[in-house]
């Protein structure tokens, strides 16, 4: 292939890539939209109730025409619900559902589940960190055994920008973490 072949096999991937992505954009955009027209239709229902309650409850022989016009309204906004529920596809946890049921609030199953997953990738991440550590002491181990004066020089460093980091970090209050010292004011 010489240099213009390339160049527009290159564009090519570059298009189909974009037309990807579009395609992925215009996906999410759809069921946004179908998702948005569910929670309008869901409103207006709520609205339908509302309003037939108020009839109902005040009821006479001459609102029955109303009262027809209201529950009407109502089964066509159910049928209208229905038909865009089955072109929109939303998967709930049961657990989040049994919730619901119990009265109680579903963000406390998502907090849950954001606490498990952040407690187990915590623990990875300091089980990762305390390998490491480990790995480095017994290198440091090794390495003594086979070159004590060069990792004394080494520990030697490494005090010292040690100190000078907690001296710098004294002088700037700067914790040493790296958070900054807050002065309380009297």
């Amino acid at each position: 292939m010489d240099q213009t072949q390339n160049t527009i096999a290159g564009i090519g991937e570059i298009n189909g890539s974009i037309k990807t992505e579009i395609n992925a954009i215009a996906t999410v955009d759809d069921s946004n939209e179908k998702l948005n027209q569910i929670i309008n239709s869901n409103q207006k229902i709520l609205e339908l109730l509302h309003q037939l309650k108020l009839t109902v409850s005040s009821f006479t022989p001459a609102s029955q025409l109303h009262l027809l016009q209201r529950l009407n309204s109502l089964v066509m906004e159910l049928d209208n619900m229905a038909k865009l529920s089955d072109k929109c596809n939303i998967q709930v946890p049961i657990e989040v559902l049994n919730l619901i049921d119990d009265g109680k609030n579903p963000d406390e199953f998502t907090k849950d589940v954001l606490n498990k997953n952040c407690i187990a990738k915590n623990q990875v991440t300091k089980g990762k960190s305390d390998a490491f550590k480990g790995l480095r002491k017994h290198l440091l181990e090794e390495l003594e055994q086979a070159f004590p004066d060069e990792v004394d020089r080494y520990r030697d460093i490494r005090a010292s920008y040690a100190a000078e980091a907690k001296r710098l970090a004294q002088t700037q209050s700067v914790l040493p973490n790296g958070d900054a010292k807050v002065k309380s004011e009297l």
